[in-house]
């Protein structure tokens, strides 16, 4: 299994995410993450797609998502070639004395402290997928109350590969 990572300008219109998600629905592809969000023109949508699968399958879904009405363009962002950052929300139940040790691994990681509670502490962290995973594993020994993920929001680096639609 492979992970590819596509960014699509889609028009801004009522249910082109819902059809983009039926779409993977119908097929039986598997979707890691999706975001989506207006860009510079409130007509277009830029989303982001992360999917798994062999080759074939990777392929299958580019070629299927371009036949889609809404979708203008699509294009694979590469590693390489491209920026990627996620948006982490995490609650932690810290003690009075537990405080200080999750505020210094927050500062390690330049988190941001965005709430706090008599009893927890809201954790802000934005970063590629490997740094967050790294500072969910550094609070292993608390007890996580909630946490929301964004998903992988992308573009490519540079001015080479601009898209400008009509």
């Amino acid at each position: 299994m492979q992970k590819k990572v596509f960014q699509l300008l889609v028009n801004n219109t009522s249910g082109v995410l819902s059809r983009i998600a039926g779409l993977f629905a119908r097929r039986g592809y598997n979707v890691e993450s999706i975001t989506a969000g207006a860009t510079a023109d409130p007509c277009i949508t830029r989303i982001t797609i992360v999917a798994s699968g062999d080759d074939v399958i990777l392929e299958q879904i580019e070629k299927q998502l371009a036949k889609l009405e809404d979708v203008r363009n699509i294009r694979e962002l590469k590693p390489e070639v491209s920026v990627f950052r996620e948006l982490l929300l995490i609650k932690v139940r810290a003690t009075t004395e537990q405080r200080q040790s999750v505020i210094a691994v927050t500062d390690i990681f330049r988190a941001k402290i965005v709430d706090v509670a008599p009893e927890s502490l809201m954790i802000e962290l934005t970063g590629n997928q490997q740094k967050i995973d790294a500072f969910i594993s550094m609070l292993d020994g608390y007890e996580i109350l909630e946490q929301a993920r964004t998903g992988i929001a992308g573009m490519g680096r540079g001015t080479e590969h601009i898209v400008y639609l009509d």
